[in-house]
């Protein structure tokens, strides 16, 4: 059996310390150091400065860190508690614009407060805690069984390339779009991963590369703008991408430079994935162009990275963290509940209705 090396939960609660885990992976690949935070500013700050990121993780950071703002809370009036309850919600809810999975979890959280107002507020933060705790486990779940159906789509020596980060370091364990490569590996299976740079924020190259590193994956590091190069050499079979909201149409949103990727990938006929639990899934929105899309600080661009700036200084900077990729150019969705390919609004309709009708 090869020797691999295995990272941490990403995204934990602490229960003697009442502290939301996570690793820093602002410190990453240098160093994993593990933050234990208490304070809902250091909350925020974690999911803002992306210390914590990748939709589900956020998901499930937040579920925790509104848990614990609810501890915090002195009172046994239920309709105080509430009311703070709600503030310490949407505090934590604006730190990211474009993750829907924040919002899910935050919505879900507070349907436990708002359900049950004949309960005292003791028995509302209990309700609160197993509720948190349930989120992560069902992240855990989904991200294995997204890991399932999306090996059945791998065949060995696969070369697979993938953009930003969505594996375990964007989830609590096994990732998304990384899940199938995670489970092939526990099966004996061998892959060959491009990981694109991913600028500006360099989650490719500091973050999946770290990540497939650790499991003992063939891993190559690409700067964006050769994923053509190494499309067109055939070294590429697949392209597995996670992301952070998906219109019901199918238009996704997921890191910049996403939708290029797809453009290369359908001129060169090979496959583009899309791996996503279905509470990525946005029914609410008809199309991508409903999704707000994050800017981020110039200086992201200009001098992150870099030991001296490398922009001239007043130039304008364009620096948004996502863009909308085309239902059109995606070959199918893996979510939990299996694959998902076009027409995508019949299918999520299809696929929502197996889920409620399981009662999850």
């Amino acid at each position: 059996m090869e020797e691999r090396m295995h990272l941490p939960d990403t995204v934990d609660l602490d229960e003697k310390r009442r502290a939301l885990v996570i690793i820093d992976q602002t410190k990453l690949p240098g160093r994993t150091e593990m933050l234990y935070l208490t304070e809902q500013k250091d909350i925020f700050e974690a999911i803002y400065l992306l210390k914590v990121r990748g939709a589900p993780a956020i998901g499930v950071a937040a579920a925790i860190g509104v848990y614990l703002a609810a501890m915090e809370i002195e009172t046994d009036d239920v309709k105080i508690f509430t009311e703070k309850f709600q503030k310490a919600k949407e505090y934590l809810a604006s730190s990211r614009p474009t993750a829907v999975n924040l919002f899910w979890a935050l919505n879900r959280m507070e349907r436990v407060v708002l359900e049950h107002p004949e309960e005292s507020v003791l028995q509302l933060k209990e309700r609160l805690h197993r509720e948190a705790l349930e989120i992560r486990k069902e992240d855990i779940r989904v991200c294995r069984r997204l890991g399932e159906y999306g090996l059945t789509l791998l065949h060995e020596g696969d070369g697979i390339l993938t953009h930003c980060n969505a594996g375990q370091l964007a989830t609590t364990r096994y990732g998304t779009a990384l899940a199938p490569i995670h489970v092939g590996r526990e099966k004996g299976m061998h892959f060959h991963v491009f990981t694109d740079e991913t600028r500006p924020l360099l989650q490719g190259a500091r973050l999946s590369a770290f990540e497939m590193a650790a499991d003992g994956v063939e891993t190559t590091v690409i700067c964006d703008n050769m994923a053509s190069s190494v499309m067109k050499n055939g070294w590429v079979q697949i392209v597995f991408v996670g992301c952070d909201r998906v219109a019901a149409n199918g238009d996704t949103a997921n890191k910049i430079g996403t939708s290029g990727v797809a453009i290369l990938a359908k001129h060169y006929g090979i496959p583009f994935y899309v791996v996503a639990p279905t509470s990525t899934i946005d029914m609410n929105i008809s199309s991508g162009q409903e999704i707000p899309i994050e800017q981020r600080r110039p200086e992201e661009v200009t001098e992150m990275w870099y030991q001296q700036r490398m922009a001239p200084e007043g130039i304008n900077v364009y620096n948004p963290a996502f863009d909308v990729t085309d239902h059109d150019l995606i070959t199918g969705f893996v979510t939990e509940y299996g694959i998902v390919y076009p027409p995508f609004d019949e299918g999520f309709i299809r696929l929502f209705e197996e889920k409620n009708a399981k009662g999850i």
